[in-house]
């Protein structure tokens, strides 16, 4: 079948700034249908920017479309003009469509819902519809609105995922994604597992991908890398896994074979702070092997509100991490909530200055946001505690949700002078262009909404 996979764009600082990294959910769905043998485009709208209402899309038998929830407006926009073209067959998946999948079916726009990771159940559809099979027997879909809507088994899920393609990236303009963001080399991202053991209320990613943490080999990671260096010229990369330190040992055996292969690399990593502190030789090796950042969700200066997302650390743990990161010249991204459940404008002062205490030489805060999947949005819903469900602005930079204690309008209003109290200081003046970056939805993602077109979706470890 001719297909094309279409990832929506978004109206940012950071696209107009050219800001944007590959769409790899999407180049691994891309790279698993051609194995299959159907013939495969992407279409970035990222970095695209056609004419929709007079693309050919009559081309293609079907359209997929992957979403986050803030770039659901747009993905039904595109949804609509492929379906009113006329007879493809629309399909929509990623994190959004994954857990809203009757309310994206009711829109009559699109014709299928593939829940969860995509490439298994997308190549069974599209297998279902070239011999024009019965979709009800496809595991992972679902279809159909109003009394005839319905749900399918959940499709399983790679459990070896070394023996997937590595995403389709000559399928992209690859060109095009160039980032100087660590140390003036072009960024660019890949991912060396999937699942999540951890259940953080405001995450996703372990509903979505599981809570079976799946890894790929050192080799199979490091031969990944050396592509990116060698045929696209990249300097950096970001390993967008969840949390790529979960098993120590094997970030040494990375670092090890990185080591060994000579590779000219900088690197960046998504981190928990507990396996920091328990691991320094695992850090010892990172940063031999060219890390130069990590991203550590410390969240909270509250003990009471760590438990309440069950992070499982302390905000002593998030102290000492970022004192050891130091120690070893990796610099820190360190991520705070505003707006938990059951924080005051007292405890966000506390969380503020406990930012300016642990001193990362990144501070995010982002704005507690109940995204569809998590814990926090069903209890959000059960409450009445979203006045309104403007998916837009989802994204972690705006309030959309009261909470015990406060209105959105006073989370928002925290949440400009906890950036403000943090890098309007002396020794932090420098930084404000790079502050004012974080907080209009900075290059990694505005808050829980980090990296989707780099797998990570709407969620942290």
């Amino acid at each position: 079948m001719r297909v094309l996979l279409v990832n929506p764009g978004a109206k940012s600082v950071y696209t107009r700034l050219g800001l944007v990294f590959p769409p790899l959910g999407l180049a691994y769905v891309a790279a698993v249908a051609r194995m299959a043998g159907h013939e495969v485009k992407i279409l970035d709208l990222q970095v695209e920017r056609p004419d929709l209402s007079r693309f050919e899309w009559n081309r293609y038998d079907v359209v997929g479309i992957s979403t986050d929830t803030c770039r659901y407006p747009e993905a039904l926009k595109v949804a609509k003009i492929a379906k009113d073209a006329g007879d493809t067959v629309v399909v929509m998946g990623g994190y959004h469509a994954t857990f809203m999948d009757q309310d994206v079916l009711d829109t009559g726009v699109v014709d299928y819902v593939i829940r969860g990771e995509g490439e298994l159940p997308f190549v069974e559809l599209l297998e279902c519809l070239c011999r024009k099979g019965n979709p009800s027997q496809v595991r992972g879909v679902s279809f159909g609105r109003g009394e005839s809507f319905r749900r399918t088994d959940p499709a399983p899920l790679v459990r070896d995922i070394d023996r997937l393609p590595y995403p389709a990236r000559d399928l992209l303009q690859m060109s095009r994604y160039r980032s100087r963001q660590l140390e003036g080399r072009n960024l660019t991202t890949l991912v060396s597992s999937r699942g999540c053991p951890h259940a953080c209320s405001f995450c996703a990613s372990s509903v979505f991908s599981g809570r079976n943490w799946r890894p790929r080999s050192a080799k199979s990671v490091v031969d990944e890398v050396e592509q990116i260096v060698r045929q696209y010229g990249f300097g950096a990369v970001a390993f967008m896994d969840d949390n790529f330190t979960l098993n120590p040992g094997r970030v040494i055996d990375i670092c090890k074979v990185l080591i060994e292969r000579g590779l000219d690399l900088r690197w960046w990593c998504f981190s928990r702070a507990d396996t920091i502190v328990k691991n320094r030789e695992m850090v010892d090796w990172m940063a031999k092997a060219g890390a130069r950042m990590v991203f550590l969700g410390l969240e909270s200066a509250s003990d009471e509100i760590l438990s309440s997302y069950g992070k499982g650390i302390t905000s002593n743990t998030g102290e000492k991490a970022v004192d050891i990161l130091k120690s070893y010249g990796i610099r820190v991204w360190g991520s705070f909530i505003v707006g938990a459940l059951d924080d005051t404008l007292k405890t966000i002062k506390r969380t503020v200055e406990y930012a300016k205490k642990v001193a990362p030489d990144i501070a995010e805060f982002s704005i507690l946001t109940p995204f569809p999947g998590t814990l926090l949005f069903e209890q959000a819903v059960k409450n009445g505690l979203i006045p309104r469900f403007d998916w837009h602005r989802f994204d972690g930079a705006h309030a959309v949700m009261n909470t015990h204690f406060l209105k959105a309008s006073q989370i928002a209003k925290a949440a400009v002078l906890a950036y403000a109290s943090f890098y309007l200081r002396p020794s932090r003046l420098g930084q404000i262009k790079e502050a004012l970056r974080i907080y209009l939805k900075g290059v990694f993602g505005g808050g829980y909404v980090a990296f989707q077109n780099g797998r990570r979706c709407e969620g942290r470890a």
